[in-house]
């Protein structure tokens, strides 16, 4: 079987196993997410944080984008640039900022003013559909975040929040692929290494 084929299985079978997790245990996952995420040195250091809004089933990350400005932190949230099939990202000063995009994703509805740069962002909290302890991350299938994470000029660290349902034992990679720090579950912290 090929990569592709390997990546679409994993992906089909891992976001079933996802959407299955109950509503109640679902928030129970959350905030065990967000205590970790808080408890990260790359968080209390960060001043500038590139989070995505979730959607449908994926680890909540609205409560840890309200702490984070309730902190003083910096927030940026990706717009999906569809005619370039790019990821533009924007500051937002409140979540009265975000409206309906892309595949009714939540998007910073803001003016250009706020645009802001890669080379910006101190920490980034990245969705995906599935990983490996080693950081391999299995996104939605579209490279969206892919093409933005190739053009980070330096090294920002990026924390993966998901559920214990989402890690699997190996995920196919390719070389240009960008390898994930840390990955948050509602369980643990797994430090990413080769």
């Amino acid at each position: 079987m090929k990569n592709s084929e390997i990546k679409k299985t994993i992906r089909r079978e891992i976001l079933q196993r996802r959407d299955s997790i109950a509503k109640n245990l679902k928030s129970e996952k959350d905030i065990s997410i967000l205590q970790h995420i808080i408890m990260l040195p790359e968080f209390s250091a960060a001043k500038k944080i590139l989070f995505y809004a979730s959607f449908r089933s994926e680890a909540d990350t609205m409560d840890m984008i309200k702490l984070s400005l309730h902190l003083g932190k910096l927030a940026v949230l990706p717009r999906v640039c569809k005619k370039e099939h790019i990821l533009k990202l924007y500051e937002i000063k409140n979540l009265d900022e975000l409206a309906r995009g892309y595949m009714w994703i939540l998007e910073p509805s803001v003016d250009e003013a706020r645009l802001r740069k890669m080379s910006d962002i101190d920490l980034i909290i990245i969705p995906g559909a599935a990983y490996d302890t080693q950081g391999n991350r299995l996104g939605y299938g579209a490279a969206y975040y892919d093409k933005l994470l190739a053009t980070m000029e330096r090294k920002i660290p990026i924390v993966a929040p998901a559920y214990e349902e989402q890690i699997v034992e190996k995920i196919p990679a390719e070389p240009h692929d960008i390898k994930v720090d840390k990955i948050i579950t509602d369980k643990r912290v797994i430090e990413c290494t080769d």
